[in-house]
């Protein structure tokens, strides 16, 4: 088995050592090499080839720049060798380390825009050895993107799914842990235990269930979106091709924290033909509108003594583990538009969205899921498929094609 390779990038020496222990401790993953600035992370690709790169754009701080000096090297941001790398055409995926301040949040968009996979947001608190707070995410980061990527370079590594199942259990392990009054320990399980070869493979999707609709589509007045990991650049991919005419509003769940996603719907916006805003509550639903659901801020739709519908926000329990949640959308859409609304599935890991998406396609909705070859991780879009729920797999290349053909053909 090989070994998902990983090289970190921060100015921080204790956020490099608490980052890389994480992944080191990580069955069939290693921290190949670490760097403290863009520069000394340039020198450092010339003899190492990770598969992933974890880059903290915020460098540097002054003990960055003082080594920098020390070595007589260029001071270069996280956001500086973005700007190289995409100069170089290099395909490394990069994960983005971001604070949640609202300046984090401008920057960590333009690193997107110049071609990062994805981004997590940094432990808060003395460098905080809280790295439970955003390990899993990380661990998630790293087996999709730089699992996909290791990959394509024929390396034999572990699946998403393993990796999840891996997050599951330490979850688990960490109640554990509270419940006895312990202190949750950082890393994963010691020593580390490889996985047998079956959970090595993807999992090969079912055959799809048979969901006997109650009524033939109808038209569509709505579309509903849910994505996950591979999420940000996905819809980017999407967005810049709808059609400019197209009639019906769009509503997104974006797995994504607090504090970013208004960023991150007007840096969509930018290059998207329609409008693209953060919901807010009590937004009026407009007709060719695309509306981002907000971090940490579960979305839904409710008629107006009016008649029109509006958007309604609420911080109710998590579902399958988010909020904002995908199933908590589409239950809200198949309840209010029946047969009358548009389902999309896409990229991500674990189950969201599936469930109520087979609840959509009963109700009669038009539905659409990712293909497995597109998606960075086939997650969300195969347990959707399994349960009957996808109408139609479509490519990433082809999904902005295909709502323009079924939101213009029936409208």
């Amino acid at each position: 088995m090989d070994e998902i390779s990983v090289l970190v990038c921060d100015d921080s020496a204790l956020m490099r050592n608490v980052i890389s222990r994480v992944i080191d401790s990580t069955p069939g993953m290693k921290v190949i090499e670490k760097a403290f600035n863009g520069q000394d992370l340039i020198e450092k690709l010339k003899t190492s080839k990770p598969d992933v790169i974890v880059l903290d754009i915020e460098m540097p701080v002054m003990s960055g720049i003082e080594l920098a000096k020390r070595f007589e090297m260029p001071v270069m941001t996280g956001i500086e060798y973005l700007r190289f790398r995409k100069s170089q055409g290099s395909n490394i995926p990069v994960i983005i380390l971001s604070s949640i301040a609202e300046k984090g949040a401008a920057v960590t968009m333009e690193a997107l825009e110049l071609g990062a996979s994805d981004f997590i947001t940094k432990p808060n608190g003395s460098v905080s050895m809280d790295i439970n707070a955003v390990a899993d995410k990380l661990i998630e980061m790293i087996a999709s993107y730089g699992g996909s990527f290791a990959r394509k370079k024929g390396k034999f590594v572990c699946s998403s799914e393993y990796y999840a199942k891996l997050a599951a259990d330490k979850a688990i392990e960490r109640k554990l842990q509270e419940t006895l009054g312990q202190k949750p320990s950082e890393t994963y399980s010691k020593p580390k235990l490889m996985p047998k070869d079956f959970e090595l493979r993807p999992h090969s999707p079912k055959p799809p269930a048979v969901i006997q609709s109650l009524r033939e589509p109808g038209k569509i007045s709505i579309i509903a979106i849910g994505i996950s990991t591979g999420g940000p650049n996905a819809l980017r991919e999407v967005f810049k091709d709808i059609a400019p005419d197209l009639k019906q509003p769009i509503l997104v769940v974006q797995h994504m924290p607090a504090g970013f996603t208004k960023e991150f719907a007007a840096s969509l916006d930018r290059i998207c033909p329609l409008t693209v805003t953060e919901a807010a509550d009590g937004d009026v639903i407009e007709s060719g509108h695309i509306y981002i659901a907000p971090g940490d801020y579960h979305i839904e739709v409710e008629q107006s003594s009016l008649g029109k519908y509006i958007i309604r926000t609420n911080q109710k329990p998590l579902r399958n583990g988010h909020r904002p949640s995908v199933d908590q959308l589409f239950e809200s859409i198949s309840k209010n538009f029946g047969n009358k609304a548009l389902g999309v599935i896409m990229t991500g890991m674990g189950k969201d969205g599936a469930v109520e998406l087979a609840e959509m396609r009963k109700q009669g909705a038009w539905t659409l899921g990712q293909d497995e070859k597109s998606a960075i991780v086939y997650g969300m879009p195969r347990v959707a498929m399994e349960l009957g729920a996808v109408q139609k797999q479509v490519s990433l290349e082809n999904m902005a094609q295909e709502i323009n053909k079924l939101a213009r053909e029936n409208r």
